[in-house]
């Protein structure tokens, strides 16, 4: 893997608007026609303290528990999760629902686990994705556990639920 997600460059242009789509849905009130296939999290600015909101594509959503999975393409780099390292996320809004979450950050093998099954699940997807991000992956487990170690995930929970890992 040539390309480091902690060196990766955000993106810009018609790739940015590309990424905005579905929070364009989201504003227009329109999030629930993504299903749980997306989710906004709204979270504290760090450093500013202003109120954000940050649409987050879903890896994986577990119907029982309602627990939703995001990737932090950019690693550590990304505002929303350097601000949800330093205040708790204030809500999240999946399909119709709305809730206040309990957030977990994954650990590397759990990162390890999720990426390999996303990709076994959405092959194509999740190569074009890599792709537009930056990296240059070949699928090769050495490539998978390297690009693993670099992403960064979170789970996100209603408060009145449990998770039994």
């Amino acid at each position: 893997m040539s390309t480091s997600s902690t060196h990766l460059p955000k993106p810009k242009g018609l790739l940015r608007l590309v990424y905005n789509l579905p929070s364009y849905l989201y504003h227009l009130r329109l999030g629930w026609l993504l299903g749980h296939r997306f989710l906004m999290l709204t979270h504290k600015g760090r450093k500013t303290g202003r109120i954000r909101h940050t649409v987050l594509e879903v890896i994986r959503y577990d119907m029982v528990t309602e627990e939703s999975i995001v990737v932090s393409a950019y690693g550590e780099n990304s505002d929303w999760y350097r601000n949800i390292q330093a205040n708790p996320a204030l809500e999240i809004q999946t399909g119709r629902k709305r809730y206040v979450p309990i957030q977990r950050f994954l650990t590397p093998d759990e990162v390890y686990m999720m990426f390999t099954d996303y990709e076994r699940r959405h092959p194509q997807v999740a190569h074009t994705l890599l792709k537009l991000v930056g990296y240059q992956y070949d699928g090769s487990e050495s490539e998978r556990r390297a690009l693993a170690a670099s992403l960064r995930m979170v789970a996100f929970l209603p408060k009145d639920q449990t998770v039994v890992l």
